[in-house]
């Protein structure tokens, strides 16, 4: 009697919920595992980036399993966080028979991540929020950049990065032109220490001032300032070249003395 009233729990759960019968949670009741087979520490799928690049990584650490593929089922799950384990543990898995089952349903699941992967116009696009310092913003660029294919090399990678800069990081960051990766992200954060400390005018600040000293009462106080921002925003469009700098292919002509006094008559 008390076995059949067991049962019928099992059947209608409690208090109208899912049955907890260990034949009702186990994914695969049926798989036994090997005495001598310990574990591995699986790198773990969150749902985003390639999966089946996570299946390949997934293959490779449970080679123990001797390629038995109820193994390969049993344990898939504990590769797996985030959406693709809630994913995962929603599944009817009485239509996955054999692992080719299950490995092409969660491909077909987050396939989309590999049809929406950045690209360099992409790239190009993604600027540096406000709420972001520099090296935040670097770390997330460089994570969309990682996933472009064909991958970019560390200069090619730079070059893109600094089309993706606003107008004050990028005046201030062309040096970095051809440079690695990593010595770009070093001349950000100087620009960026600039911005904050007010060493490096930013365009904003100067275009903000102007237009307060317009509204101003126009003294004399005022007009000097004024010049003084004019002659800030005149230096970041015409950078001012080098004392005993010549423009190339400058012509240079020599122009004789007119006084007749001094007119010589020039030899044959």
């Amino acid at each position: 009697m008390k076995s059949m009233k067991q049962s019928l729990k099992n059947i209608q759960g409690l208090s109208g919920q899912k049955s907890v019968s260990n034949a009702d949670l186990c994914m695969l009741p049926h798989v036994h595992l090997p005495i001598s087979f310990k574990t591995p520490k699986f790198e773990t799928y969150d749902g985003h980036g390639d999966p089946i690049a996570h299946l390949k990584r997934y293959c490779n650490q449970l080679r123990g399993a001797g390629g038995k593929e109820e193994l390969l089922m049993a344990y898939f799950g504990v590769s797996l966080v985030g959406i693709a384990s809630k994913w995962y543990m929603d599944q009817d898995i009485s239509h996955w028979s054999i692992w080719d089952d299950l490995a092409r349903d969660i491909v077909k699941q987050f396939q989309y991540n590999v049809d929406i992967a950045p690209d360099r116009k992409s790239l190009s696009n993604l600027k540096k929020t406000s709420s972001e310092n520099f090296r935040e913003y670097t770390v997330k660029w460089h994570e969309q950049a990682s996933r472009v294919k064909p991958l970019m090399d560390e200069t090619d990678m730079a070059s893109v990065f600094l089309q993706a800069q606003k107008a004050d990081y990028f005046q201030n960051m062309m040096f970095a032109m051809g440079k690695p990766f990593a010595e770009a992200i070093k001349i950000g954060e100087m620009v960026e220490n600039g911005l904050k400390t007010g060493c490096i005018l930013s365009q904003s600040a100067i275009r903000a001032t102007f237009q307060a000293i317009q509204r101003g009462s126009g003294g004399a106080a005022s007009r000097k300032k004024k010049e003084e921002v004019e002659m800030a925003a005149s230096s970041l469009r015409n950078p001012r070249q080098p004392r005993g700098y010549f423009p190339p292919n400058t012509p240079k002509h020599y122009y004789p003395h007119q006084d007749v006094a001094y007119a010589m008559t020039p030899q044959s």
